[in-house]
């Protein structure tokens, strides 16, 4: 018989969050059950939740930044037992056939594309997928990732399933390392990470923000320094140094001279998609260095499992402020105005006395 769990969830795009009841499925052959103990607050709920990216099927609710303890396991389950400390992030299945799912990049998935942990379509229940912000999933245990960080540090640990990916799958492909110069556009939930997993891979950390008061929380993450964007001087200073650029900003803005900064060969990646399009590119900032533009999307669960195990190793989690349930409306209003730092985490226990 289907769980009943206790959640929050959107009715409408101009709804606030509400709790709210829905059913889980009972754990098939394949799947684990997990209790719920921490969620991140991702923008990407704030979106979907108040429609501002077409598709919300409503009630939504949101939050793809699970940490919690695996309570029941399927038959087939091997990789978990009861009592594990796991995770869980943006999708949860994924077609598993294609040339992408079979080398490992199911984010990347070409026939039915991945299953968002939210907002997708649940191929056992019907109807769409409801995700974290609620005291209990079940999810196959493809998609389930061991935790491994201290239990202190256990809430930190939950924006890493989307943040922490998001910023950890581009530098390992571009191959950044020692002895390269490496610019972060943006000091945000994206940022703060793409800092601290850069300067760990042993790169020469730079900032670029329009706040200079950002400085030394920049320096504090593992930066070299920050850029002031808009100190014309300061940009120039840097033109031709980086050998690789992540922007994680969100909104739309002027890519051209970021992409001036790069050396010959050197690479710009974006992983923030603007409300809106982003000013005409430059080509010839492209065609006379041989520079690149790319995007990236999250990682692969192999790839997510790597950057939950290299960020265990270096000591790494998120600057977070933990939040009741409750709260998280305000909380939405905040990150509008980004207000935070850097990333809200739900203490799933309080939804307990929300209920």
């Amino acid at each position: 018989m289907p769980t009943t769990t206790q959640g929050y969830a959107a009715q409408s795009a101009d709804a606030p969050l509400a709790p709210f009841s829905f059913e889980r499925r009972d754990p098939q052959a394949d799947d684990v059950a997990i209790d719920i103990l921490h969620c991140g607050v991702c923008h990407s709920d704030l979106h979907t939740a108040r429609g501002e990216w077409a598709g919300t099927q409503y009630p939504c609710v949101p939050g793809h930044e699970i940490v919690g303890r695996v309570t029941a396991v399927g038959s087939d389950v091997s990789k978990f037992a009861v009592g594990d400390i796991v995770g869980v992030g943006c999708m949860v299945d994924s077609c598993g056939e294609c040339a992408s799912c079979k080398d490992g990049e199911e984010q990347y998935c070409e026939t039915t594309g991945f299953v968002g942990t939210y907002n997708g379509p649940d191929p056992v229940m019907g109807g769409h997928t409801f995700g974290g912000y609620s005291d209990h999933i079940v999810v196959k245990q493809g998609f389930v990732l061991k935790i491994t960080h201290d239990a202190a540090d256990l809430a930190a640990v939950a924006p890493l399933l989307c943040a922490g990916i998001t910023t950890y799958s581009p530098l390992k492909h571009w191959g950044v390392g020692p002895g390269q110069k490496v610019g972060i556009v943006g000091l945000g939930g994206l940022g703060h990470m793409g800092v601290k997993i850069a300067a760990a891979m042993g790169a020469d950390v730079y900032v670029f923000s329009t706040s200079p008061n950002k400085r030394d929380d920049a320096k504090r993450l593992g930066a070299t320094d920050l850029i002031v964007s808009k100190d014309e001087a300061a940009m120039a200073e840097h033109a031709g140094s980086f050998d690789f650029i992540l922007n994680t900003v969100a909104a739309s803005h002027d890519l051209n001279m970021f992409l001036a900064l790069l050396k010959r060969d050197g690479t710009m990646t974006l992983v923030g998609v603007p409300e809106h399009p982003h000013s005409a590119l430059e080509v010839g900032n492209l065609v006379f260095r041989r520079r690149a533009l790319a995007g990236s999307l999250i990682g692969g669960i192999a790839e997510t499992q790597e950057m939950l195990d290299f960020c265990q190793q270096h000591g790494i989690v998120s600057d977070i402020e933990t939040i009741a349930i409750g709260d998280v409306n305000e909380a939405y209003e905040r990150m509008v105005k980004s207000d935070v730092k850097y990333r809200f985490v739900i203490d799933i226990d309080t939804l307990k006395q929300a209920a």
